[in-house]
């Protein structure tokens, strides 16, 4: 996210960075009689009569004072949520580790000999917390872990649970902490999550990360585009840092290279951060289910679905498997086929067992006019996030939704909440999104002290660099500022709190050049 703030014209050097001017060896010889007169160094030639003139500017020369100044502004002005965004992803990043070695007692327990059934184990938690309604449970990962099982309460906040931990070998209760949202969050990874999302602040404070998330695709890929179109040497120098530089032009270095080698990323953590945003959120959707690219979901309905599956699904989608997944299945106890009956969690998971759904999952138990929803919960690559609705009264699996089932884009979108969130490559993408943060927050320094280093210090002791001159847009000819303009509204519809942004930066730079021209003309001497 490079951040160049020019100032007007052209930049005096600094006394690190002048060149030391050359003395002359001698004594210029006087020209021969009757030669021409030398030309003064610098004087420009007289042009011939009917000689071509030069070249119109190209579209891009007019266009990069306009976009340096929109990357000034943006990354002077938004810098701070984006920093604080990049502090909290980072301490983010770190904490599903951190969750193993502070909750290793709940998340822990000694191999045993057999596991026990999940009917004793849901006994035991609901022995220990009778005021809770157990709502699902998700079965351990791996050997050595325990049973979560997720209750509600009355005065449960909204997507938060109580987790009661059970030792799956014993049914011993190992603890109680407070489970956020369908990842498993326990309190230190929910704290720092809120903090990222809205800084504790609830809804409203929403609107800073969808902020910095609306701009900073904007902020990299245009410190992307002024770096690669900066002169330089060799390609080398696009990711290398310049060696020897220093003061401002070391810094410059440091900020473009380590810029081009994140842009991808931030932009990437910037769409997918967007994806579940408040107001660019809710448009995205629309845009989803506009294309019939919505998230489906298993349909676990019992009206009428006893007798096998249906294949419906939560919202129509044609590609769920609609055979009858049990046919082949032995007679389990219990499955008499006769409403009112409930086989159990244990026959339930063989349901689904049977059904193809193998490694961790989760069960939701079944509700007035529901089912059993088994559902995969592998969000590591490569995932495994299949689900089944199972009748609780004979067996029968009456819905299936695969995962290669879902449209592409939600599919996509399954994989970008992932990646935001650390889970999609494990402890890889932990680092990955660590390294991602820390990047922004040098970016974010490097652009700040770029900044400070190109204040008038002639001027005023307190003063800040320049902005590049207003008026930019004014050479940017029709035929590009139209089709520039429209793109930019129609992203301000897509992305409403950058467009409101936007429009406020531009009436507030508009009444400050206005105030600035009224004091200007004031002091200017009458003729």
């Amino acid at each position: 996210m490079p951040i160049d703030d020019p100032v007007q014209g052209r930049e005096s050097p600094t006394a690190e960075d002048a060149e030391p001017t050359p003395r002359p060896t001698s004594t210029p010889e006087p020209a021969p009689k009757g030669a021409p007169e030398p030309t003064l160094k610098g004087t420009p030639e007289p042009t011939l009569k009917g000689a071509p003139e030069s070249a119109p500017p190209s579209s891009w020369s007019v266009l990069r004072p306009l976009v340096l100044r929109l990357h000034f502004y943006a990354g002077v002005l938004i810098a701070p949520f984006l920093l604080i965004a990049a502090a909290s992803g980072f301490l983010y990043s770190l904490s599903h580790q951190a969750e193993k070695v502070i909750y290793r007692h709940e998340l822990r327990a000694p191999v045993g000999d057999r596991t026990l059934p999940l009917t004793d184990q849901l006994a035991a938690a609901r022995a220990a917390h009778p005021e809770g309604t157990v709502t699902s449970v998700r079965l351990p990962s791996e050997e050595g872990a325990t049973t979560r099982v997720l209750m509600s309460t009355p005065d449960m906040e909204e997507f938060k649970s109580l987790a009661v931990f059970v030792d799956p070998y014993t049914a011993e209760v190992r603890g109680t902490l407070i489970s956020y949202g369908s990842s498993g969050a326990l309190p230190v990874r929910t704290w720092l999550s809120e903090v990222h999302r809205h800084l504790q602040l609830g809804e409203p404070g929403r609107i800073y990360s969808e902020l910095a998330a609306s701009w900073l695709w904007v902020v990299a890929l245009g410190g992307l585009v002024l770096w690669i179109s900066r002169k330089r040497s060799s390609k080398r120098a696009l990711v290398v840092p310049e060696r020897g530089a220093r003061g401002r032009r070391r810094t410059l270095s440091l900020h473009g290279s380590l810029g081009m080698v994140a842009a991808v990323g931030l932009v990437l953590l910037s769409a997918t951060g967007l994806t579940w945003s408040t107001y660019a959120g809710e448009n995205i959707t629309a845009i989803k289910d506009q294309l019939g690219s919505s998230t489906p979901t298993v349909s676990a309905t019992l009206d009428g679905a006893s007798g096998g599956g249906t294949g419906a699904g939560g919202t129509g989608h044609e590609g769920h498997e609609g055979h009858d997944s049990t046919a082949d299945m032995p007679d389990m106890p219990g499955m008499d086929g006769k409403g009112g009956t409930d086989i159990g969690i244990d026959l339930a998971l063989v349901a689904a067992r049977q059904a193809g759904l193998d490694g961790p999952v989760a069960v939701t138990l079944p509700t007035e006019g529901k089912g059993y929803v088994i559902a995969q919960t592998d969000n590591q690559f490569p995932v495994r996030l299949d689900s089944v609705a199972v009748d609780p009264a004979n067996g029968m699996v009456i819905d299936t939704l695969r995962f290669s089932d879902y449209p592409v884009l939600a599919q996509l979108t399954r994989y970008g909440i992932d990646i935001h969130m650390g889970v999609f490559l494990g402890l890889v993408n932990q680092l990955l999104l660590a390294a991602l943060a820390l990047a922004l927050i040098l970016l974010i320094v490097w652009g700040y002290r770029m900044w400070w280093l190109r204040r008038p210090t002639k001027e005023r002791r307190l003063s800040m660099g320049r902005a590049i001159p207003r008026g930019a847009w004014r050479r940017v000819p029709m035929a590009v500022l139209v089709p520039l303009a429209v793109v930019t509204g129609l992203i301000g519809w897509l992305l409403p709190v950058f467009g409101i942004s936007l429009a406020a930066f531009l009436v507030v730079d508009g009444v400050l050049g206005l105030v600035s021209g009224a004091r200007a003309s004031s002091r200017t001497p009458a003729a």
